[in-house]
């Protein structure tokens, strides 16, 4: 079995703790039955459920009432720009969509989505860093935009945008912001009023929670289109049956993550700044990709010049340590990242590129390790390619 420790894509997915396992094991077992079902069975998983959400809303400073499930981060994603912007249309608000050039491919397909449907979508650029400028933002805003949608946190690099200041710009013009949570969501801060947003997305299984459960926060006022038909489960916006024990093991998942923040962001961003020293002082040609400061605690994104990414990181994997050479959603398109080629990067680059990420598991020696083995692999690759001095 891989050590624990040397797993270092925790943005991918993360490692279950027991008490999220336990949390869920006995709606597996003994509180089975549906939560829509007027029984004393049905009552009793209602009860956990309803629970679940107010515990999960308790971490984003919302009420229970703003907050409906859903099967993923990418579901979410999509009824939050979809039916956000379907609505705004339906209102006769216009069909103007304002977003980033690197949001998660969930995101950018909603968007191709709406283009094809005759709404206008205007991609905002970022800088060498990946953040984006609140002034282009601005410029960007016409009078027919319905919905800016900007992430949290990039997946790719760990850059942290200015949300606030977007959602100051967006509430002043009465247009909804939505925000896509998912990698910021139990490592830094996220307070849907300090955010000034109208939508939020979060997932389960990138704090320590099960797979295939995630939510939307909907703002108080703010009406949106489903996207999924049926029996009008979650106030008629995601018609389906609760997966109950996934969404009590998001809520507590979410509550331990909670507890531990300011403790864990704190180790973590120790641990960031020591494998970034190791790396640039002992792996030659070796780069950062993203900010250096206004960036994930958890999340480090480099290329090593003239070593691909991809062949990096399997011959880590040969080593016991899992990295990524991108985003999991796109993990077996070895193109290069959209989100390093918006950057700036040459496509050299950005296909020399890899993402480690670290979580409850990563330790002070396994980092350790990791650097020293990417030192080792990064030695082997240019004797046996016979590379020459570093040029980049």
């Amino acid at each position: 079995m891989p050590e624990l420790t040397r797993y270092f894509d925790h943005a991918a997915t993360t490692v279950m703790p027991k008490e999220v396992f336990d949390a869920m094991a006995p709606y597996f077992l003994y509180d089975f039955a549906n939560p829509g079902s007027l029984h004393q069975f049905g009552f009793q998983a209602k009860e956990a459920l309803e629970g679940a959400r107010a515990a999960v809303a308790k971490t984003l400073g919302a009420s229970s009432r703003e907050v409906i499930f859903t099967g993923s981060g990418t579901e979410s994603n999509n009824l939050a720009v979809l039916g956000g912007a379907r609505r705004m249309r339906k209102l006769g608000k216009g069909n103007h969509v304002v977003t980033s050039s690197v949001e998660h491919p969930s995101i950018r397909g909603a968007c191709q989505a709406l283009e094809s449907e005759g709404f206008r979508v205007t991609y905002v650029p970022v800088d060498g860093s990946g953040r984006v400028n609140v002034v282009d933002i601005r410029n960007a805003i016409g009078p027919d935009t319905v919905i800016v949608s900007v992430m949290h946190a990039n997946n790719v690099v760990g850059t942290i945008q200015p949300i606030a200041e977007i959602g100051a710009i967006t509430r002043e013009k009465g247009i909804l912001f939505h925000t896509d949570a998912v990698q910021s969501y139990g490592k830094i801060p996220v307070n849907v009023e300090e955010l000034q947003v109208d939508l939020l997305t979060i997932n389960a299984h990138k704090i320590g929670g099960p797979k295939g459960v995630a939510a939307l926060y909907i703002r108080k006022g703010v009406r949106i289109d489903p996207i999924v038909y049926g029996g009008g489960q979650e106030r008629g916006l995601r018609s389906a049956t609760p997966n109950v024990a996934g969404i009590v093991g998001f809520a507590k998942a979410a509550e331990m993550a909670m507890k531990q923040l300011l403790k864990e962001r704190s180790r973590l961003e120790g641990l960031r700044v020591k494998l970034i020293e190791r790396l640039t002082a002992t792996v030659p040609g070796c780069k950062i990709n993203g900010d250096l400061n206004n960036c994930l605690p958890t999340l480090i994104n480099i290329s090593i010049d003239r070593i691909e990414g991809q062949a990096l990181m399997l011959e880590l994997d040969r080593l016991g340590f899992a990295t990524s050479s991108g985003s999991a959603c796109s993990s077996t398109d070895h193109e290069p990242s959209y989100v390093l080629l918006a950057m700036g990067k040459s496509r050299e680059v950005a296909l020399e590129s890899l993402r480690i990420t670290m979580g409850r598991t990563t330790t002070e020696q396994s980092v350790d390790e990791l650097a020293e083995a990417l030192n080792v692999v990064a030695k082997k690759w240019r004797t046996a390619v016979n590379v020459p001095g570093i040029s980049r």
